[in-house]
């Protein structure tokens, strides 16, 4: 069998972020990698070609790249197509995703790729594509590839696929009729009996969990408070200094305003690319309220404006990394004695 890997511009050993704009190309053989999906598939697949995309492009090109891939796979016609893995790179996760999606849509080749739980391409391609859980980075990839080699092998042979824990692919929200050995009424009596003896047991049916966060008291004097300003709508000073991706960015920056009454559209602009940039670009106060909180500040509303905000892009961004970014700004906030903050998004 003859199989194609995709890979971004840094496993596809071309760059890092200064190459994250690259088109669409192709490749001969295994790269990266494919290195060790070729050392684990053996004789049975030879891996054909390894078609390589930039982050940046794929995320803000999704129809046109999407298609140039297609293109560049369907020209070795492949049985198999493997995309990564791309563990916790939210971009990277989407490309690849969107890649395995489309190439069994529309060619009908069985595709997989790998993902931490929280990478946003897998709520976004977990219904349609076969994702292989990964760890968060790439102290993982054997495990990964093994997990990721065996099962598109399985869909390539159209040999039957196990449930997700048996296979290692995060569940697809899709649920099969089969026969049990024992009626429902005797499982979950079984299943009750296990919790009461505070021994382990596997629900058949697993609940969501939402993140459930307890509001803080009211601010009791907003006039004598220091009040901060955070957006995840990417408003950042022309040229977008700090490189804040586009969609499932991974870092955040911080502003100077403290001389600043309202920011200019000469001088800011947004970086999201989630949503028409023309009216935040014409007036980025639509998104960071600068001037708004000025006012404020001026009515005695508030003590005082913190003299930095704060800005990244939510487009696509992993809760993890959010996470992360709210508890860094969080900390430097509280340094700064701020005591209530507003936070805009699109």
């Amino acid at each position: 069998m003859r199989a194609v890997l995709y890979l971004n511009q840094f496993f596809g050993q071309i760059g890092a972020e200064d190459k994250a704009d690259l088109e669409p190309l192709v490749k001969n053989g295994s790269v990266g990698p494919g290195n060790l999906f070729r050392e684990l598939f053996g004789a049975q697949v030879e891996i054909a070609a390894t078609v390589i995309c930039g982050d940046n492009y794929f995320a803000e090109h999704i129809d046109e790249a999407t298609e140039k891939v297609l293109s560049m796979i369907a020209d070795y016609a492949p049985d198999l197509v493997l995309a990564g893995p791309a563990f916790n790179a939210g971009r990277y996760g989407m490309a690849c995703g969107a890649v395995c999606e489309a190439v069994a849509k529309h060619q009908g080749i069985p595709a997989v790729t790998g993902m931490f739980p929280e990478n946003p391409g897998v709520e976004s391609f977990r219904k349609t594509v076969y994702i292989v859980k990964t760890k968060a980075t790439t102290v993982g990839m054997r495990e990964a590839a093994e997990k990721m080699c065996r099962l598109v092998l399985k869909l390539a042979r159209k040999e039957p696929v196990g449930l997700p824990e048996e296979e290692g692919y995060l569940p697809r929200g899709l649920r099969r009729n089969y026969f049990a050995a024992e009626n429902g009424a005797s499982r979950a009596i079984t299943m009750l009996l296990r919790k009461m003896k505070g021994e382990t047991f596997t629900t058949e049916y697993p609940m969501p969990v939402f993140d459930r966060v307890a509001p803080l008291p009211p601010v009791e004097r907003m006039s004598k408070a220091t009040l901060a300003l955070v957006t995840s709508g990417g408003i950042v000073p022309k040229g977008n200094p700090d490189r804040i991706e586009s969609s499932s960015a991974t870092r955040y920056g911080k502003y100077d305003i403290s001389a600043l009454q309202r920011l200019s559209p000469e001088f800011y602009e947004t970086a999201h690319g989630g949503y028409d940039p023309t009216y935040a670009n014409e007036d980025p106060n639509r998104v960071m309220p600068l001037d708004a909180a000025r006012d404020m500040e001026r009515e005695g509303k508030i003590g005082r404006l913190h003299p930095y905000y704060y800005a990244t892009v939510g487009n696509g961004t992993s809760v993890a990394r959010a996470g992360q970014f709210a508890g860094e700004i969080a900390k430097d906030l509280i340094i700064s004695d701020v005591r209530a903050v507003i936070i805009t998004s699109t």
